[in-house]
């Protein structure tokens, strides 16, 4: 996820009633950090597992941010901002193994069958799974946010068709959608689950048991046997090293800021704006051809997801 997604952090909460503010240049440069960091992400991923290991090298991502932001989150608050309950330590492994194992872990190792674009077009749906659990759990969203939902599932319908018609590996397609289910259930039971006061230290947290998940099935899986660094490209090192700082502890950092200097129904724009980022940068970078499936299913699912998020910020 990339991305999920981006890097894994609770769903943050509606907006509360207040005055309107003026959009400050440090509000849109992270924005802007947002879109490009977090979009770049699918890209970046794409290029490493072209010669890494999907679950070792996400393992390494993941352990080496979380490392660095608790680093980050003792020098800026103090060591004692990394203590936390028992029972906050349980709820971060939950939701880590379902956002970072599962959200992200899965994703990692489509890309090595599905191209970048079409993993963030998938992964786009993330908002619309959470309406369903939602809606599941006995929520009533309005009709509006429910008509998005049942658009969108026509944009995944015609963006897993590449797939369906051999022109993609559909287990790699599948493999998105249940990355985007997991990283759905987390991000709905973050705002459920009594999660550290310091955002930054529960994302450490999560970064941390969701690498050494990640970690744990690569070995499991063998991907150590004949494992030889020597193989490794320049790109992918590259590459993850930008995933690493850039995409995990640079693209959290900025919009953990931004949930506190701006509008959410600002923020929340990143949702529908990061999967075209990267269907650019996939087309552009790595010559990934935009097929007519994944252009009009991509535009229905950003278009879907617009109005889910435009009428959820409304409430």
């Amino acid at each position: 996820m990339a991305a999920p997604q981006p890097a894994p952090a609770p769903a943050p909460a509606p907006d509360a009633a207040a005055p309107r503010r003026r959009i400050s240049g440090a509000v849109w440069a992270a924005l802007a950090v947002v879109y490009v960091v977090w979009g770049s992400t699918y890209l970046g991923i794409r290029i490493v597992v072209q010669t890494m290991p999907p679950f070792l090298s996400a393992g390494a991502r993941f352990l080496t941010a979380g490392l660095v932001l608790a680093g980050i989150v003792a020098w800026r608050f103090g060591p004692s901002a990394l203590r936390v309950t028992r029972a906050q330590l349980g709820s971060t492994a939950v939701v880590g193994l379902l956002l970072v194992l599962g959200g992200n872990g899965l994703v990692v190792l489509a890309e090595t069958a599905v191209p970048s674009g079409l993993a963030a077009l998938l992964v786009a749906s993330v908002p619309m799974w959470v309406v369903v659990l939602r809606a599941a759990t006995g929520d009533r969203p309005p009709a509006r946010t429910l008509a998005g939902v049942l658009v969108g599932l026509a944009g995944l319908a015609v963006l897993t068709s590449p797939g369906l018609s051999g022109e993609v590996r559909l287990w790699g397609v599948l493999l998105v959608v249940a990355g985007a289910l997991a990283w759905s259930l987390g991000s709905f039971s973050a705002g459920r689950l009594p999660m550290p006061g310091n955002a930054f230290t529960g994302s450490a947290y999560q970064m941390l048991w969701g690498g050494a998940a990640q970690a744990l099935v690569g070995l499991a899986r063998g991907e150590q046997r004949g494992l030889d660094p020597g193989s490794f490209s320049t790109a992918s090192w590259l590459a993850l090293g930008y995933l690493v700082l850039i995409g995990s502890v640079v693209g959290f950092t900025a919009y953990a800021w931004l949930l506190q200097a701006a509008p959410l129904s600002l923020v929340a724009t990143y949702a529908y704006v990061n999967p075209v980022v990267a269907v650019v940068l996939g087309a552009l970078v790595l010559d990934e051809p935009v097929t007519l499936p994944i252009a009009l299913g991509g535009a229905i699912v950003v278009a879907a997801v617009g109005v889910i998020v435009s009428t959820e910020r409304r409430k």
